[in-house]
């Protein structure tokens, strides 16, 4: 039956990664989320789209979260092949997330230039949402690849 709906929507194994790499974004987005609502972060999230607001900030990130996990289904998704693979590739995963997203393009595109790779305590916290994020889109990734 996946078969026949891999068809349909015109796709095949890329697919499926990308599906369930998206949910599984999606999952681990939502456990950052909390973790940044908690924090106040939402807000600023809401300003990359110009609108301050928390509800506005969680779907901003929820949205990233699943086009973040679709691509790590492409990318790092191929590579999980055992629950400590996929633990050390969310890692990673996460790490360069933090760097790309938290460091350099979140402060550039609010303008905060100064904010670019500067490492203090809001960064560190950032560090470990972004390693929580990785690890678990990788570990939800798994069972839901041989779901779908």
């Amino acid at each position: 039956m996946a078969t026949t709906v891999d068809r349909e929507i015109g796709g095949g194994p890329a697919t499926r990664l990308v599906l369930a790499g998206a949910i599984a974004g999606l999952g681990s987005g939502l456990v950052f989320g909390i973790l940044m609502g908690m924090m106040a972060m939402l807000p600023m999230v809401g300003m990359l789209i110009g609108v301050e607001n928390a509800i506005v900030g969680f779907l901003v990130h929820m949205t990233l979260s699943a086009i973040i996990g679709a691509i790590y289904g492409l990318t790092g998704g191929r590579l999980a092949t055992s629950w400590g693979s996929a633990i050390v590739g969310g890692v990673i995963y996460g790490v360069f997330w933090w760097v790309l997203g938290g460091l350099v393009l979140m402060p550039l595109l609010l303008g905060m230039n100064e904010m670019i790779l500067a490492i203090g305590q809001p960064q560190w916290t950032s560090l470990v949402g972004h390693l929580l994020y990785g690890i678990i889109t990788a570990l939800l990734f798994m069972p839901l690849l041989k779901r779908l």
